[in-house]
């Protein structure tokens, strides 16, 4: 009877352990790819899953969104400055089959080529572009390595350069640039007023000679103009043509 017994617990414990074997739960976010005997079976979606047990292996892959951080990379543009910069890559699984077969780590695989193509096409591009140019520096990032990663079952949606270092000399260098510039934006907006305001008073000295009244009517603004400031002293210009009327005559 005690034979028995530990018989029946024996076999209890060998098909407690055949079932947990058998019975796999693959996640909402997961890919559940199956082997028998080394050879593909397929992919099980998310749910409760049954495999045969010493037969099947089941290898699961997340396809969520994985974001992968490429740290500094010191490389040296194709105008020879060297700088360092960071990326963040954005990729998912697309493929589970591709990612199992095709490579041995894909998340290594993908990190490895983030890293040689950022230097790659650092190399290609020049310090203006890359700071001006940001977008299409992200754009051919993105495509180099998706074409790369494509037989892998990978999908490279984002590529994105954080951050760009430059040495403190080429920082000094730009921001004297910058300045220059701004000096001379402004020499040159000083010499259009300049030359606006010449054209005008050469319209106004036209119109002037043309008619000598206009002199009297802006020489009785101007003194309107200053009659405005409360000052002890007023000093203004007596035009001559008052004074001819008590001046004698030299015919005469």
């Amino acid at each position: 009877m005690k034979v028995d017994w530990i018989v029946y617990v024996i076999i209890a414990i060998v098909v407690l352990f055949l079932l947990t074997s058998a019975i796999k739960i693959v996640m909402q976010y997961e890919a559940g790819v199956v082997f028998r005997l080394g050879r593909l079976q397929g992919t099980r979606k998310p749910g409760l899953r049954f495999i045969i047990p010493f037969f099947d292996r089941m290898r699961k892959i997340d396809t969520r969104v994985i974001t992968m951080d490429v740290p500094s990379q010191e490389a040296i543009t194709r105008d020879n400055v060297t700088l360092k910069v960071n990326a963040v890559v954005y990729f998912r699984v697309m493929h589970p089959e591709a990612a199992v077969i095709e490579v041995y780590d894909y998340r290594l695989a993908t990190y490895q080529i983030a890293q040689t193509t950022l230097r790659s096409v650092l190399g290609q591009s020049e310090l203006d572009e890359l700071l001006a140019q940001r977008d299409k520096i992200n754009q051919q990032l993105q495509q180099i390595i998706d074409e790369q990663t494509e037989p892998w079952g990978i999908k490279v949606s984002v590529v994105e350069v954080k951050d760009v270092e430059l040495p403190q000399s080429m920082q000094r260098a730009m921001a004297a640039q910058a300045e220059a510039e701004r000096e001379r934006r402004a020499k040159i907006i000083h010499a259009e007023g300049e030359l606006q305001a010449s054209e005008k008073l050469a319209q106004a000295g036209a119109v002037i000679g043309r008619e000598p009244t206009t002199l009297q009517l802006r020489y009785l603004q101007t003194l309107s103009e200053i009659a405005t400031d409360k000052s002890q002293i007023l000093v203004f210009p007596l035009p001559l043509d008052l004074l001819r009327a008590f001046m004698p005559d030299k015919k005469e």
